[in-house]
């Protein structure tokens, strides 16, 4: 990377402050050529007059000088303060362009070279992705957790774990004229068990997970014109749908993305359920039945609390609709919002449930992983059960759970094995 790197950090437009960020080998030296007088504070803030090449007065900014390996890319860092002026922005972002060996930064190649310089591994990376395209508190707190390197640390501990039983069980394999265990069943077992128990819950937990980055779906269902559309509106606080007093105006589905008490909700309007009287409506009707059974709950509105039979989903709230005037508990009236307080509650607290289930594994890939090497222990649990003439295929597969968790996060090599193996018997005699 011989490269020094330039770019906005913030967002373009006008704005207070804008910050550009600088990072590479001749960081630094963007001082000496845009400050005539500056003397290097690693990691504190310096007033400091800014100028271009040509010796015209640019601005006068705050500068953070960060040395490497102390900083976001584990390179020479150099931040600029600027005054957030466009016209600013463009002389400043030109000025660079204009010094050898400086070019504009690619898309995410800061964070990139912070992983290549191992400031950042890719779990982290992508809780940092998370955490810029929050949108609610759940969202944020879910996105904190992962950048913080909690994944990363629960990683290692399953590694450390499988390390042990490949330990155990490659030192009465190559140790054999040695004093030590030759039948290390029961430990391997034991440590299999625990980390395949772990792995389990990390799996079902991830469905949560993506529901967090991308929202719950909670499909509005009933018969037509009971009061859908203008419930949506109502939760919505806008018109989202067309409203008509003529059955079967919604045809398709439509959503709206909502916070609902801190939770991402898409709310989805559906075509009311009843005898179809043409093909479009069929094709409508089949929409609402499919999302209220994939969705995580189902408002379900009627006029006489009965529930349709067509629903196939356990998570179902029901309201009895157009209670305009209010006075039943399960009320509600997208009209005057009657009852809607209650029902906003009633399904954050349906879906706070679900939360609770959240564990730390946030991403399809990272459930891949986890299954793939679940797979692999229970193949290993199986050798290891069958006796010491098959420790080596299970060694060869533990080795191959621990690469998988590798593409992860970190490495592991024979000398984790052998340091391992030394630290936990006396070999040396």
């Amino acid at each position: 990377m011989t490269d020094t790197i330039y770019a906005l950090a913030t967002s373009p437009g006008r704005a207070g402050v804008a910050v550009i960020r600088i990072s590479g080998p001749e960081a630094f030296q963007t001082l000496n050529i845009l400050c005539k007088k500056f003397e290097i504070n690693h990691r504190k803030s310096m007033l400091c007059d800014i100028y271009t090449q040509e010796d015209l007065h640019l601005d006068r900014a705050l500068v953070i000088p960060f040395k490497g390996p102390k900083s976001f890319t584990g390179e020479d860092v150099v931040e600029l303060h600027l005054h957030g002026s466009i016209a600013i922005i463009q002389k400043a972002l030109e000025t660079l362009s204009k010094l050898k060996n400086y070019r504009q930064a690619l898309p995410g190649e800061f964070t990139r070279r912070a992983f290549a310089n191992e400031k950042l591994d890719l779990a982290e990376i992508e809780g940092l992705a998370d955490l810029i395209e929050a949108e609610t508190e759940a969202q944020r707190i879910q996105a904190l957790k992962v950048l913080s390197g909690k994944l990363g640390e629960k990683v290692k501990e399953w590694r450390s774990m499988i390390i042990r039983a490949m330990a155990l069980i490659e030192v009465t394999i190559d140790f054999a004229d040695e004093e030590v265990p030759t039948d290390v069943t029961k430990d391997v077992l034991s440590i299999l068990t625990f980390i395949n128990n772990d792995l389990e819950i990390e799996s079902e937990s991830i469905i949560v997970a993506e529901r967090i980055r991308n929202g719950f779906e909670v499909a509005i269902v009933g018969k037509p014109n009971v009061g859908k559309s203008t419930l949506l509106n109502a939760l919505a606080g806008r018109e989202a749908a067309l409203t008509s007093e003529e059955a079967g105006t919604t045809r398709d589905v439509i959503e709206v993305k909502m916070d609902l008490g801190g939770l991402p909700v898409t709310v989805m309007d559906t075509a009311g359920l009843r005898e179809a009287v043409n093909s479009v409506e069929v094709k409508g009707i089949n929409k609402a039945l499919q999302k209220a059974k994939s969705a995580d709950l189902v408002i379900l509105l009627t006029e006489n609390g009965e529930m349709p039979p067509e629903i196939e989903n356990d998570n179902v709230l029901k309201f009895i609709s157009k209670c305009d005037n209010g006075g039943m508990p399960d009320g509600v009236s997208g009209v005057t919002g009657y009852g809607l307080e209650n029902m906003i509650s009633s399904i954050r607290h349906k879906l706070e449930i679900r939360v609770q289930n959240q564990g730390i594994a946030t991403r399809f890939r990272h459930k891949e992983a986890i299954d793939s090497s679940i797979g692999k222990i229970i193949k290993v649990k199986k050798l290891v059960k069958d006796g010491p003439e098959f420790y080596e295929l299970a060694a060869e597969e533990l080795r191959q759970i621990a690469y998988t968790l590798d593409e992860l996060f970190g490495k592991v090599d024979v000398e984790n094995v052998l340091d391992e193996i030394f630290s936990s018997f006396c070999l040396g005699k």
